[in-house]
């Protein structure tokens, strides 16, 4: 039996629903593009995950991440944003309008904006995949409450690592934040506030080897990258914080990539495709910030604009 698929016209998809994608939405419906965010699985995209976000301009008290996702979604809804709550699983960019599929629709549209976001790395070691959801996890805000009370390791030397290690210690009895590298790469405010934490510890030149454990994590096998002394943490739950990888397997051989697979673009979020544009960290491998994301967003929803004439 052959499914029809529904079809759809559109003059701008744009694919994701994070803060670049809402931000292309928000402009390009003030374009009158009358644009159709195809949201995917994460709607607000990595930074809803965040408990707080404290450096996005006009929240000097911060805001949630969850909350200044959801008022993204309503401002670029206020001017005529739609939304399909479904995710792409293929597309054809060899010709314009380009051709998008669903598991229900076929979509056609004149402009894409690629606004797909990226996903939490891996640690890649043992018991990791097993113990996923049984004590592993990449979302302090999701998680934390879990581990109320119990001993949980946090491993990752960022912005992201010592923020949600932060914001584990309110919950948590004691975290210790395992680094590779003798220095932080986090802001040197947030360093200055997790050293200030007494349940917060720090071990540096350390990786993690091992994830113990039987029903769910007890512990973690840590190697000293000077002395290659290997030793156990007992722990209750592992927060993995190592950066992220871009959304970019449906489009290899659709657009150029780089070597870790952002989209390449120009100064004006155009890909190697003319009306196919890329924003947020999808096609951002060195800043990775809430306000950025925003304004590639913009950049690429006024550079659409001006495409359609």
């Amino acid at each position: 039996m052959v499914i029809e698929l529904e079809q759809m016209d559109e003059k701008l998809v744009i694919l994701g629903s994070g803060p670049a994608g809402f931000t292309a939405a928000l402009y390009a419906a003030r374009g009158e593009l009358n644009p159709l965010v195809i949201t995917g699985s994460d709607i607000g995209g990595q930074a809803s995950l965040t408990n707080i976000i404290e450096n996005y301009p006009g929240f000097p008290d911060g805001v949630g991440g969850m909350q200044l996702g959801e008022l993204f979604q309503r401002q670029a809804e206020k001017f005529g944003t739609r939304y399909e709550f479904d995710t792409v699983t293929k597309v054809d960019l060899t010709s314009n309008p380009f051709t998008l599929w669903t598991g229900s629709k076929q979509i056609k549209t004149q402009v894409l904006i690629i606004a797909s976001g990226a996903q939490s790395n891996r640690l890649g070691i043992s018991g990791e995949q097993t113990f996923t959801g049984k004590g592993v996890s990449y979302c302090a805000t999701c998680d934390g409450w879990f581990f109320k009370n119990k001993k949980v390791a946090v491993i990752g030397g960022g912005d992201s690592a010592l923020e949600e290690g932060i914001y584990l210690s309110r919950l948590a009895s004691e975290v210790t934040v395992i680094h590779r590298r003798d220095s932080f790469r986090a802001g040197t405010l947030l360093q200055h506030r997790a050293m200030n934490i007494p349940n917060m510890k720090f071990i540096m030149n350390s990786i993690p080897l091992r994830i113990l454990g039987t029903q769910k994590v007890a512990g973690l096998e840590i190697e000293d990258l000077v002395s290659n002394e290997v030793r156990t943490l007992e722990c209750d739950g592992v927060f993995v914080f190592i950066g992220h990888s871009p959304n970019t397997d449906l489009f290899v051989n659709q657009v150029k990539l780089d070597q870790k697979g952002f989209i390449l673009i120009d100064g004006r979020m155009q890909t190697n495709i003319p009306g196919v544009y890329a924003a947020g960290e999808v096609a951002d491998p060195h800043y990775r910030q809430v306000v950025t994301s925003a304004g590639m967003g913009a950049a690429a929803a006024i550079e659409a604009i001006r495409f359609l004439g």
